[in-house]
């Protein structure tokens, strides 16, 4: 019998790492045309982020297991983690520092999206991120949303100042942008081989055009005024 390859030895994996489905409130994009693009975009891990809620991503887990990491971004009391490898929603608006336990308590992984995106309100900012740099696992360096990309830059920056790894994602919203910016990582089959992986991973991609913001901001204006059914469950 041969012997399985050695991961350090296997082609990296092209991961987006942040994303979002018809489960939050600003996407308009079903679970099943979201499985489709992925696929067709070539992506071999995608983690399913959606805002304060796992639902999407559980139900694409079922679909396909082996893609999809089960993630969420987490509203805290200031501005928004992201996590993966998760059992259980974690709740809204709990102070970052009690976010973080609880994604520790469930055996996940947790990070900061956009840490200094200075035009996203829900954007953390260089004083909040700042108080929890020694709690969490990685910084979001590659947000494909950010307007700015020296924002990005800094990220990354501060990320390098502090030994920590950072992923990229495109923050889809909609099909067009899965895939913008990507993690090229090693493979990896738990929380412990991702951080593993990300420590040599390295970021690519490219910022979407200003514009895919308004796709979020159809979707709330859609489902505000009953045009557009609300997220599920």
């Amino acid at each position: 019998m041969t012997p399985p390859t050695p991961y350090s030895l296997l082609p990296p994996l092209s991961c987006d790492l942040h994303t979002h489905t018809f489960y939050s409130r600003d996407c308009l994009v079903s679970p099943e045309r979201f499985l489709e693009a992925y696929r067709r975009r070539g992506l071999d891990r995608v983690a399913v982020t959606d805002h304060n809620t796992i639902a999407g991503a559980l139900r694409l887990k079922e679909t396909d297991p082996e893609r999809v990491i089960v993630g969420q971004e987490i509203r805290t009391t200031h501005g928004e983690l992201i996590a993966y490898f998760l059992t259980e929603p974690v709740p809204p608006d709990l102070p970052p520092q009690e976010a973080v336990a609880a994604v520790r308590a469930q055996g996940g992984v947790v990070g900061i999206s956009h840490p200094l995106d200075r035009a996203r309100r829900e954007a953390m900012g260089r004083a909040a991120v700042e108080d929890i740099l020694g709690m969490v696992d990685f910084l979001e360096g590659l947000n494909a949303r950010c307007l700015f990309p020296a924002d990005n830059d800094a990220a990354q920056a501060l990320a390098r100042t502090h030994n920590l790894p950072v992923t990229a994602g495109s923050d889809a919203h909609s099909l067009w942008e899965l895939g913008r910016a990507v993690t090229r990582m090693p493979p990896f089959d738990s929380p412990e081989s991702f951080l593993e992986a990300l420590r040599s991973a390295r970021v690519e991609g490219r910022t979407s055009p200003a514009w895919v913001h308004l796709i979020s901001s159809l979707a709330k204006i859609l489902r505000r005024t009953g045009l557009a059914p609300p997220p599920p469950g």
